[in-house]
């Protein structure tokens, strides 16, 4: 069975720079089935590998989600992709730049992150996969300790990377639907500009905290943070087995508070979010994660998801999530599930069928419940 890594990058977590430049999700050892396209490209990899020897590593990768409902509200399909161009120059000892520019589109009327909304479930159903254009979701300098005892980000950061993670947090390798990645009770920021630092406090546990832009734009990224005033906080306390296994083995708290927007368009909000998960043999990870917010700006006010992840020594993952979710204002509560297969044609490329069934849609108290069948696709170069 593969042993399990934490990826490098201090408060990296799955859905990260550092994790996405380390294939096989930190899993040691994997067996993969082929190594397609750096068969068929091996001057270009030959050329990277070079690079990454002097210290620049970068992949480019293009994702593509489609999404099919049964709905009988809006569009009965959505789609779009990520083309995602990222890295990491490792510029000194302890200190490197970290950068991920993305364009992100529609390939019709509706984006995968709103198709939920479009049929009538309270649900982000394709996280990330939206039509915001070109982005720029990572700028920052870290600082490491030589002992690796504290960590420091400071720039453009995306707290979601860091942000109550676990193993299946990545909406591009593991879970589609927002009730299984960051918790969707938490009104995280959009990137901009931050400053986030962890802390291992003993050989177990550890505390990370972030502050950054409320009214963060990646699409047109400023410094409005000085003029307005207006963050995100957050503080988290864990436990892991080891800090090799930061987000394979991990228990923790994270409270969290949002400023309100002085022209109106957002609300104070703040909450607390727990999460349990814990990697049994090196390939079995159940998890339990539950958040609660004043629920004026988060999608959730109360949230509970469950599930179990299985991980293949070819580097194939499988999960089924579970949640269970209360919005603001609204008596009902949905159920959601999600069911996926991601099957690795090589490090490189992955296939991932899904299926989400979405119980008592809160948009549409008409409907009992709504189907929608995803497939992702992922190819990096």
């Amino acid at each position: 069975m593969p042993a399990a890594v934490q990826a490098q990058g201090g408060l990296s977590g799955p859905s990260s720079v550092a994790a996405d430049l380390t294939p096989g999700d930190g899993l040691t050892d994997p067996q993969p089935r082929s190594d397609f396209p750096r068969s068929v490209m091996q001057e270009g990899f030959a050329w990277k590998d070079g690079l990454a020897e002097q210290g620049l590593r970068f992949n480019l990768d293009y994702l593509a989600l489609g999404q099919w409902s049964d709905s009988d509200l809006g569009e009965d399909r959505a789609g779009g992709g990520i083309l995602r161009f990222y890295g990491a120059w490792q510029a000194t000892d302890t200190g490197s730049l970290t950068f991920k520019v993305e364009n992100r589109q529609a390939y019709g009327a509706v984006a995968p992150q709103f198709h939920g909304f479009e049929t009538g479930a309270l649900s982000i159903t394709g996280t990330a996969f939206n039509d915001s254009g070109t982005i720029l979701t990572n700028l920052f300098w870290t600082q490491r300790d030589p002992d690796g005892r504290w960590t420091l980000q400071l720039g453009q950061i995306d707290v979601t990377d860091f942000l109550d993670v676990y193993g299946m947090v990545s909406p591009y390798t593991a879970f589609q639907n927002l009730a299984f990645n960051t918790n969707p009770t938490i009104n995280a920021p959009n990137p901009g500009l931050g400053i986030a630092g962890g802390a291992r406090i003993g050989d177990n546990f550890y505390a990370v905290g972030a502050i950054a832009d409320a009214n963060g734009n990646p699409a047109e990224p400023d410094a409005q943070v000085f003029r307005t005033g207006e963050t995100f906080k957050s503080l988290e306390l864990g436990y892991t087995s080891g800090s090799d296994r930061l987000y394979f083995d991990n228990i923790h708290l994270t409270a969290w508070q949002s400023d309100a927007a002085e022209d109106g368009s957002r609300a104070e909000d703040k909450g607390l979010a727990l999460s349990a998960a814990w990697f049994i043999d090196n390939q079995w990870m159940p998890f339990l994660r539950a958040g609660w917010s004043d629920g004026t700006a988060a999608l959730y006010e109360r949230s509970l998801s469950t599930g179990l992840g299985w991980y293949r020594r070819n580097t194939d993952l499988a999960g089924i999530g579970f949640n269970w979710a209360e919005a603001r204002g609204i008596e009902d509560t949905q159920f959601t599930s999600e069911l996926f297969y991601r099957f690795n044609i090589s490090p490189d490329v992955q296939i991932t069928p899904s299926i989400q069934y979405i119980s008592n849609p809160l948009l549409d108290p008409a409907s009992d419940n709504l189907t929608i069948l995803g497939l992702r696709a992922r190819v990096v170069f």
